[in-house]
């Protein structure tokens, strides 16, 4: 399906990906390590040489399955051509109550930074990794369904946090790449102000340049299109968009049956973003538009984070290999059109982004 012809460079790196990335946080806990197997070997098949990891995974973050899907991977990896993946993982930042990790990672200084590197080789049986990702800020920013910053969030007890800075979490990632543990560097879950000031520094101090930005971004969070894309543009820097079908909501399923076997019931009280009162109303106007052109809503969200100008490779899960090859083989459908998009547009501007 894909091959090296349609791979992607990331930002000015020579790093290049599949448009697809294969996102693993299902593995080790709704997946075992031989679906994640079969997964893995699955999207490698169709070309997919991205994958996607982090040291916290399986995702909801638990004590008893933390690191898990680092392992799944590292076994995976064994007799496999390394150079032909680009194999991604993220350092858990601070202020999350996950203190199985490093004891909890109360920041992101060079001790943390490092300790999480290592750790996440170890488990991957690598040597290195191709993309290190901050998996969140380091300061006070609204996250994960947060939309509002509050700037009486920077003080404790009155008195102003001494967040590391993000001088110091360049250095530190410079001392990693330099190490050779460490390809290129990323950020996730950043807002314009951070990911502006991270390439100033780096410019400035002749730090390492941060290539990409993964965010959520689907018909239900379009905030990366407020501020963001003319950063990619003007930067020449990479997006992968995550979570394209919102936890399963924009499969439908949930519409038709609120009870339906998935995350959102499996974990209640997870991803509350997609809680708010306007995203049923937003996926019921989606999917009766991707009925009009009889499509699939799935097929219908995906097409549309698929085909965006500045969208470089789309990170995709499943928890079984049917919804895998489904989400895939989306990625060849010619449905997105220009009519098509002002109907999507024309519901943007109705419910604009319900679940932020």
């Amino acid at each position: 399906m894909f091959t090296k012809n349609n791979y992607r460079n990331v930002g000015q790196t020579e790093l290049k990906v599949s448009p697809i990335t294969l996102g693993t946080m299902t593995f080790g806990d709704q997946n075992s390590q031989s679906d994640a197997f079969e997964q893995l070997d699955y999207a490698v098949s169709k070309g997919i040489n991205s994958i996607d990891v982090a040291e916290m995974y399986p995702v909801p973050p638990k004590s008893e399955t933390c690191h898990r899907t680092e392992e799944i991977i590292g076994n995976w990896l064994q007799g496999k051509k390394r150079e032909d993946l680009v194999i991604s993982t993220k350092v858990a930042g601070p202020r999350r109550a996950i203190n199985w990790i490093r004891g909890g990672p109360k920041s992101l200084d060079e001790n943390n930074i490092i300790e999480a590197v290592n750790g996440s080789l170890q488990r991957l049986k690598t040597d290195y990794v191709d993309l290190l990702y901050l998996h969140w800020p380091e300061r006070n920013v609204p996250m994960f369904g947060g939309y509002k910053f509050n700037p009486n969030d920077d003080y404790e007890n009155e008195k102003k946090i001494n967040w590391v800075s993000i001088e110091e979490q360049l250095t530190s990632v410079e001392h990693l790449i330099k190490a050779g543990k460490v390809k290129f560097f990323a950020l996730s879950n950043e807002w314009p102000w951070g990911l502006m000031e991270f390439i100033r520094l780096a410019k400035v101090k002749n730090l390492p340049l941060v290539c990409t930005l993964q965010n959520s971004y689907n018909l239900l969070n379009r905030i990366v299109e407020l501020g963001m894309t003319e950063i990619f543009f003007r930067e020449n820097l990479s997006f992968f968009s995550y979570s394209p079908l919102a936890f399963g909501h924009l499969s439908g399923k949930y519409l038709k049956d609120p009870n339906a076997v998935g995350r959102v019931n499996l974990f209640p009280g997870y991803a509350q973003r997609y809680k708010r009162n306007g995203v049923n109303k937003a996926i019921e106007k989606y999917d009766a538009l991707a009925k009009r052109r009889n499509i699939s809503l799935a097929d219908l969200a995906l097409s549309f984070v698929y085909k965006q100008w500045f969208v470089t490779s789309t990170v995709i899960g499943a928890t079984n290999i049917k919804q895998l090859k489904q989400n895939i083989s989306a990625y060849d459908l010619d449905i997105i059109d220009n009519e098509l998009i002002e109907e999507i547009d024309e519901i943007h501007l109705q419910i604009m982004n319900p679940a932020p």
